[in-house]
């Protein structure tokens, strides 16, 4: 057993998750998290004893609720939000371009949304659609980190939409206080939590977030197109969302003529919940509280630490574009060199199993409860094998 491992309170999670044979380093974490052993016994034992024992009554015997009662959960677990402001449904896209359409809505006047190009590709494509389709125009910080000198925030700005981790680089943006900035200026801020939820400490509630959106399948191992999460808070509940479906609606089994809101987060849903979807990250949500979200940022930063250890002795011919800091940066080390694009299939016919970022950039993706530190040297020196050949 490597030393670390050895010395490592959290090893024995690892235990808990699927292992591949055919893998010998998961390094990919941050792109599709490893399955729960116990959700197959859940799956199952649903499809058994509740849609096919119950059938049809299963909306009225606790589905309809599920996403709220789950996003509550995900709530005090990991984003420090109160109950009621949290839900599950829909695509980390979907629910984007519901609250940005909705929040630029809410600032009448100002024609301005402020997004970094650094942003994850979505995010920047949801705001570009939605300033097109109200002609808005768009404040663009341009590549780098996105620190609070950086955020050029003015009255004519509605809303501003940052990652508080970057997808490329990992780094780890300071929440509270470019949220603090934002609202001097009048404006919303959105944050994008696909790259930090299940890893990074947050307090939504606490540091005056406005809305917040982000994925399941990472950190929160819900599986291969599980659906996403939406934080509002409860001092925005009133906003308009733009997809008027029927669940959104506030006596959704009336099907009634005229679309009235629901009370609270359930506002923002449009269709049938994704049950079964849903269920998948119960168990993940449940270890993170067992474990604790500080000691898993604890292991995270020790976890990337000894990455760029390993990569300084081992890689003196790549780029580090992760900061040095653990304080500023996620879960994942991305490292540049130009012939990473060849290598990375190589490296996965192995059995190394990184994640690839264009143009020449090789992310680690390093999921604290189910990444050992014997995955991280095995998949560093791997690495620089591949290049030495």
């Amino acid at each position: 057993m490597h030393p670390l491992d050895a010395a490592d309170p959290l090893a024995h999670y690892r235990e808990q998750f699927v292992q591949s044979p055919d893998v010998a380093a998961y390094l990919d974490g941050n792109s599709l998290g490893r399955p729960l052993r116990s959700m197959a016994a859940h799956v199952s034992a649903f499809i058994d004893d509740q849609w096919g024992g119950r059938l049809i009554r299963g909306w009225d015997e606790g589905w309809m609720e599920l996403g709220q009662q789950v996003g509550d959960d995900l709530g005090r677990v990991a984003l420090g939000a109160a109950a009621g402001q949290t839900t599950i449904g829909d695509s980390t896209t979907v629910l984007l371009y519901k609250l940005v359409r909705a929040a630029v809505a809410a600032r009448p006047g100002r024609r301005e949304i402020l997004i970094d190009r650094d942003n994850f590709p979505t995010d920047r494509y949801v705001v570009e659609g939605v300033a097109s389709e109200l002609g808005m125009s768009i404040s663009w910080i341009d590549e780098g980190d996105v620190t609070p000198e950086r955020v050029g925030v003015t009255s004519d700005t509605a809303l501003v939409v940052l990652s508080q981790v970057a997808y490329r680089s990992g780094f780890l943006a300071d929440v509270p206080e470019i949220t603090s900035l934002v609202h001097e200026a009048g404006a919303l801020m959105l944050w994008d939590l696909c790259h930090s939820v299940g890893v990074v400490p947050t307090q939504l509630d606490e540091w005056g977030v406005d809305l917040a959106v982000g994925c399941t399948y990472k950190y929160l191992n819900g599986g291969p197109g599980a659906p996403a999460f939406a934080y509002v808070a409860s001092r925005h509940e009133s906003l308009r969302q733009p997809i008027q479906g029927w669940l959104g609606s506030k006596q959704p089994f009336e099907m009634g003529q005229g679309y009235e809101p629901a009370d609270g987060i359930r506002r923002f849903l449009s269709g049938t919940p994704p049950v079964i979807g849903t269920l998948a990250m119960r168990d993940m949500i449940a270890l993170i509280e067992q474990a604790g979200i500080d000691p898993i940022r604890a292991k995270s930063e020790a976890l990337t630490g000894h990455a760029l250890d390993l990569i300084d002795e081992l890689l003196p011919d790549v780029t580090v574009s992760t900061p040095r800091d653990p304080a500023r940066r996620g879960s994942h080390v991305t490292i540049d060199h130009p012939s990473f694009a060849e290598l990375v299939p190589q490296l996965w016919a192995s059995g190394i199993f990184p994640d690839f970022r264009r143009p020449s950039g090789i992310r680690l993706g390093l999921s604290p409860l189910s990444t050992s530190f014997a995955e991280v040297e095995l998949g560093v020196r791997a690495i620089a094998a591949a290049l030495a050949r």
